[in-house]
Order: structure tokens, then C-alpha cells, then sequence
């Protein structure tokens, strides 16, 4: 039997705990804070992330990996490994997964496929958990593929920025809109659509905007068929537990995990963010 290696970027944000019980390699995206650049989830946690944006009081800057650091990566998994299966955030969004092709490219003695999962946090983190399973279960790289491509078109999250300073400065809101966004307290839902992030809607307050997502969630999870879910936050974990124990006792069908906005993405959404994601599982063509 042929053996299958599942890499993904930090941006799913699988803790190293959870990766090591799945077989799941990470290569991290970097934050830079004006000359210091850390890698996330290796050289800087979320925690420290958030504090250096306290203390520092500045926006910091994100990037991709280099190509340098894929190569050497799949030629490292190749030693032990005929295909390596690799899940990147949104192309929308990063250079990311071209970077990743581009290596794949360039490399020889072993099989590399790269997934677009046009998402991003643990939404993407799904992908390469059930891809994990699969080559437990035996599964074909065309096999895994072709159920990654459907939990895509099946995958649903949504998010809700606190502070829409980071979005108008990213380029989500033009100036006029932060002003008027700011003194009427909308807060938009926003999703990925064609691999970026948009505006779904704009809503009057956090607490209306997160009871807008739970409507959304409520469309899929009332027909009873199980769900992984996630909830999402940048540095609000006690809001985030909060949400869980809800989603958990409404709905017994679905597994509901916690996980957060780290430093790559926590950057372009800020603190005080809040998402959740969901995709339907068993899935059948």
C-alpha cells in the first residue's frame, strides 16, 4: 500500500496536539512585526500574538511561506512517503497554495497534490482531519481528493470582525464605510465567496450579527444530519465556550470544536473576532 502524507499551513490552526494524533504535517505562514518576523505556531503562539499587538501598538504584517521551505518539506515526507496531499488556505486570500504548486513543481520521487480549500482557520483544518482519516481507512489519493472537493462545495462559515478598523485597512471597507460602520455599530457578517472574504451582510450590533450566524447554522443543522462544527475566536475563549455548550445542547448530532483566530488571520480580522464553520459529514455523491 502506497503511503499518503497530509500537510497542511498554520492557518487551520490544529493544535500540535491534535496534529501529531492525525499524521498531519504543518508548514507555518509568518507575522511580521516591523523587523521581527515570527513564524505562527512555532515561534510565536496566539496568545503572545495578541499581547505583542497590546504592547506594541501596531498593525503587523503577514506572509506566505517561501518555496524553499515546501521543497525542503515534501522532500523531506518523501523519504517515507509516495504522495503527499497538501490542504493550503484560500488562494483568494494568500499566495499560499500557488507557492505550494510551485514546490510540488520543482520536486521529484514523490506524488504532490495541492488542495485549495478557498477557507481559511479550522473550516480548513476539517479538510485535512478528514483527509487524515482517510488514508487510515486505506482510502486512494483519488478517493480522498475527490470527498475533499465535495466537503468544499458543502463547507459554510462565517464571521463577524469586532473592530472594522483591520478590515478597512485590508481592504474589506473603503474609508467612508469605517466611518459610518463605526458610529452605527455594524458589524459585518462576512464570509468566503469565490475564494476571498466579502461582506454577506451588514448587521446593527455584535449581538444581532452573531444571532444572524446561528440562523444560518439553524438552516442546515434542523434537518438532524451530523455536523462538524466550529466556533472561532480571537481571544475571546469564554464567548467561544459559551457559543459551544449552546450548539452542543441544540444540536446532539453535531461535534462541535473550539478554535481560534491565530496570528496570520487574527491580523487581517482583529481581536474580538468571532466565525463559526460547518460542513456536513458522511457526505455522498
Amino acid at each position: 500500500m502506497s503511503k499518503i502524507a497530509i500537510l497542511t499551513d498554520s492557518t487551520s490552526y490544529l493544535t500540535k496536539d491534535i496534529r501529531d494524533q492525525h499524521n498531519i504535517e504543518m508548514i507555518p505562514l509568518n507575522v511580521v512585526f516591523g523587523q521581527e518576523e515570527y513564524k505562527e505556531e512555532v515561534e510565536i503562539t496566539t496568545e503572545q500574538f495578541y499581547e505583542e499587538m497590546k504592547e506594541k501598538e501596531m498593525l503587523p504584517k503577514t506572509s506566505q511561506p517561501s518555496v524553499g521551505l515546501f521543497e525542503e518539506t515534501y522532500q523531506r515526507l518523501a523519504e517515507t512517503h509516495d504522495h503527499i496531499i497538501v490542504i493550503t488556505l484560500s488562494s483568494g486570500i494568500s499566495g499560499t497554495y500557488q507557492t505550494a504548486v510551485s514546490a510540488a513543481n520543482m520536486t521529484e520521487n514523490v506524488d504532490v497534490r495541492v488542495f485549495d480549500s478557498e477557507i481559511s482557520c479550522m473550516p480548513q483544518g476539517f479538510f485535512a482531519l478528514t483527509a487524515s482519516k482517510m488514508v487510515a481507512e486505506g482510502k486512494e489519493v483519488s478517493d480522498i481528493l475527490d470527498y475533499l472537493h465535495m466537503m468544499r462545495d458543502n463547507m459554510r462559515a462565517y464571521f463577524m470582525a469586532d473592530d472594522l478598523s483591520h478590515l478597512h485597512r485590508g481592504g474589506r471597507l473603503n474609508g467612508a464605510q469605517l466611518v459610518v460602520g463605526s458610529l452605527l455599530q455594524i458589524k459585518p457578517v462576512l464570509h468566503f465567496q469565490d475564494k476571498v472574504i466579502v461582506p454577506f451582510e451588514k448587521v446593527r450590533t455584535a449581538k444581532k450579527a452573531l444571532t444572524r450566524i446561528k440562523d444560518l447554522l439553524d438552516e442546515d443543522a434542523s434537518s438532524g444530519d451530523p455536523l462538524d462544527i466550529t466556533v472561532i475566536h480571537a481571544n475571546r475563549p469564554e464567548k467561544a465556550e459559551e457559543i459551544a455548550a449552546e450548539l452542543r445542547e441544540k444540536y446532539p448530532n453535531a461535534t462541535v470544536y473550539i478554535s481560534y483566530f491565530g496570528p496570520v488571520i487574527g491580523t487581517h480580522l482583529g481581536e474580538g473576532s468571532l466565525g463559526v464553520g460547518w460542513v456536513k459529514t458522511n457526505l455522498t455523491a
